[in-house]
């Protein structure tokens, strides 16, 4: 039994560790959590490694014994050289895709938003999740389908590499900022960090807006191996720690909510996981004009759900959208597009013309 469970023995291990070091930094002495960040967190991470792994490993092992039932253990004569990078691998880049369709894919955003609502990092961060959003992991499943196929020491190795790195990248324990710090580190940092996620990158990923210029909430999706955000073009990497993290226009909705929406929904008005939500176009027909002011940041909104048009307010998450960043050298009036049909974005051609 401790053999099958060993990597959760010590994922869980190195996350009291990981805690202990955040107490004494003073992470929860004047803790941003409330009593819903807290059950959120305790629950998740109960649903993560009591529910949701031994199903999925029981249920794929049951799934493919019924379909393909020559194929168990048919690779059990591979070496770890060979099996490790096989699994582990593959596990990663399953995740980031799924990942990174979570911040699409508005249906998978409602399950995936507990994760970005929290107000501050933390070990626990790690597993905030919905209990659906865990259960349909599609890289859980592969790791069920890779024990069947007799690779189960590849499985155990890399779960516990990857969730070490993964809850090393989501704990307050700034690790990584030894290597900044210190200019001869500095060739080692790079490596680091285009390699794994650590702290910094990943905390970006966590940061409430990109408008600090810091923050990468549309991006940074990697899990435990950074380079897929590098060859996929997703990455930011300013070896720098967002002041504020979560979701703008958060309503706060109750624990219960976030972790078993849509059974349960929120009560909160306005809430993506409320009853009868419904994400609305804010498009005007006519354009915004102002005058801008140089050298300033404006992130232009390109989903169309802000209600704050022009300009991001937050409500692509769940889109294929991501805010525009504009700044102009010198004092003028701008006319911002406004209806979303322009080809010249984010600058009105007269589009709304012909709407």
């Amino acid at each position: 039994m401790f053999s099958e469970n060993y990597d959760t023995i010590l994922v869980a291990g190195f996350m009291l560790l990981m805690g202990v070091l955040e107490g004494i930094g003073g992470l929860y002495r004047n803790s941003k959590r409330t009593k819903d960040d807290w059950w959120i967190e305790i629950l998740s991470f109960f649903h993560a490694s009591a529910i949701a792994k031994p199903l999925v490993i029981f249920a794929s092992t049951f799934l493919m014994t019924l379909a393909l039932p020559g194929l168990k253990h048919a690779y059990s004569h591979l070496s770890l050289w060979i099996s490790f990078p096989i699994v582990i691998l593959m596990d990663d880049f399953i995740q980031y895709w799924y990942h990174r369709k979570a911040h699409e894919w508005k249906w998978l955003w409602n399950f995936h938003r507990p994760h970005h609502t929290t107000p501050q990092m933390g070990v626990l961060v790690t597993f905030r999740e919905n209990i659906f959003y865990i259960l349909i992991l599609p890289n859980l499943w592969w790791l069920g389908v890779a024990t069947y196929l007799g690779m189960a020491e590849a499985v155990i190795l890399g779960v516990t590499i990857k969730y070490f790195i993964i809850v090393g990248a989501h704990s307050n324990v700034r690790w990584d900022q030894w290597l900044y710090k210190y200019s001869f580190l500095h060739p080692v940092a790079w490596i680091i960090e285009r390699t794994i996620s650590t702290p910094s990158t990943h905390f970006a990923h966590h940061g409430k807006t990109a408008k600090d210029g810091i923050s990468n909430p549309t991006g940074n999706f990697s899990n435990m191996f950074f380079f897929w955000d590098i060859i996929f073009g997703t990455a930011l990497i300013t070896r720098k720690y967002p002041l504020e993290f979560g979701i703008e226009n958060d309503p706060k909705d109750h624990w219960a909510a976030h972790l078993y929406w849509p059974i349960i929904k929120s009560d909160k008005r306005g809430s993506e996981i409320g009853d009868g939500y419904i994400k609305s176009f804010t498009q005007l027909k006519s354009p915004h004009k102002m005058t801008v002011i140089p050298n300033k940041n404006y992130w232009y909104c390109s989903c169309g759900y802000s209600t704050d048009q022009p300009f991001c307010n937050g409500s692509h998450n769940g889109t294929k959208y991501k805010p525009l960043k504009v700044a102009f050298q010198k004092e003028k009036i701008v006319s911002f597009c406004t209806c979303k049909k322009t080809n010249t974005a984010p600058y009105c051609d007269g589009s709304h013309k012909n709407s």
